[in-house]
């Protein structure tokens, strides 16, 4: 009796080294994994700084021409107002006074608006985030929920028409769809009445619960835009994985122990069909900071993509470069999150 305890104990006191040497091993894994990723995206904020200051630099025009438009300007207040905004000064002076500044957080000046780039993008960051924001959480949920029924039931009616609705809407524009559900439900036509307004975010008399519900009631064609053009591709890719996983000996393994289809399906199957769709989500997650340029100008949204286009149509190269950086970062930031979840998600990533 004694001796076989003693030889348990010895066991497990053999074993404990082990296991604490593989968890360590884990760890190192896993921090250098998120080494190497924080390291590149470190990288890629760097190339997003460089590439923000030369690629609007291309575009046509001059600023300065721009804002004086229509105002009777002598060249002495042209020469003033270019040494103001610094375009007066050499090429490579104004990057590195640009990157010096970009990495103190000062994104300069607007030309437009003649207040810092950065209190202009946060004042439209709210409006941005409410309604890109629903949008991405809806169609995300919508896309993975309709991807994992039509994948496990593929073939089916269901499976075909949720695909082809998919694929149609993915090859829609979201400026037509836009344009055509404005002149449906907010112009209307023949017996659909306007219900919806054409645009803007409040009708700016509401106050409280009134106030709460006139910004739903702005919200509802602009989000639904979004959301009918973005849950096909997350549908398309969800389905795609799972059919992936579907033939795998595991599943088989999981129904021969008994287990309902449901169970399977729930337990199984879908975690290990996620990755591809997390990236995707992640990716939606960074457009809920950018916004989206054409959907915002179609319905006249008061937020990043609209302040994005307003800054192009000067050029106003400082909001321009600030709403660039910002697109790009958020994108960076999440596709980092994504990387680091991987690991979690599938041991085998990283190692």
């Amino acid at each position: 009796m004694s001796t076989t305890s003693t030889t348990g104990t010895t066991t497990a006191v053999a074993r404990a080294p082990g296991a604490r040497a593989a968890s360590g091993a884990g760890v190192r894994a896993y921090l250098a994994h998120a080494a190497g990723k924080l390291g590149g995206a470190a990288v890629s904020l760097i190339a997003v700084l460089v590439t923000s200051f030369f690629l609007f630099r291309i575009i046509p025009g001059d600023p300065v021409k721009a804002m004086t438009h229509g105002v009777p300007t002598s060249a002495e207040q042209m020469a003033t107002l270019r040494r103001q905004f610094g375009l007066d000064q050499p090429l490579w002076q104004q990057f590195t006074d640009y990157c010096a500044k970009a990495l103190t957080g000062d994104l300069g000046m607007s030309y437009q608006f003649r207040a810092p780039v950065g209190d202009l993008i946060l004042q439209k960051v709210p409006a941005t985030l409410l309604l890109t924001g629903t949008a991405v959480l809806l169609y995300s949920a919508i896309g993975l929920w309709l991807g994992t029924r039509s994948a496990w039931r593929h073939g089916s009616l269901g499976d075909r028409v949720n695909t082809g609705v998919a694929l149609t809407l993915w090859s829609v524009p979201s400026f037509w769809l836009g344009l055509l559900l404005i002149i449906t439900f907010s112009v209307g036509i023949g017996p659909i009445p306007g219900m919806f307004p054409t645009g803007g975010m409040e009708s700016g008399n509401e106050t409280g619960l009134a106030h709460v519900l006139d910004v739903a009631h702005h919200m509802v064609l602009p989000v639904i835009t979004l959301v009918a053009v973005g849950y096909a591709q997350t549908l398309l890719v969800m389905r795609s994985s799972l059919l992936d996983e579907m033939g795998s000996d595991y599943l088989t393994t999981a129904r021969a122990k008994g287990l309902r289809d449901d169970a399977v399906r729930r337990r199984h199957a879908v975690p290990n069909a996620l990755l591809p769709t997390v990236t995707m989500v992640f990716i939606n997650l960074g457009h809920v900071a950018a916004g989206s340029i054409l959907v915002e100008t179609v319905f006249s949204w008061p937020g990043l993509g609209g302040l994005f286009y307003q800054a192009l149509s000067v050029p106003d190269l400082p909001l321009v470069q600030g709403l660039f950086v910002v697109f790009a970062g958020a994108m960076i930031v999440m596709n980092l999150l994504a990387d680091l979840l991987y690991p979690l998600l599938d041991p085998r990533v990283g190692r």
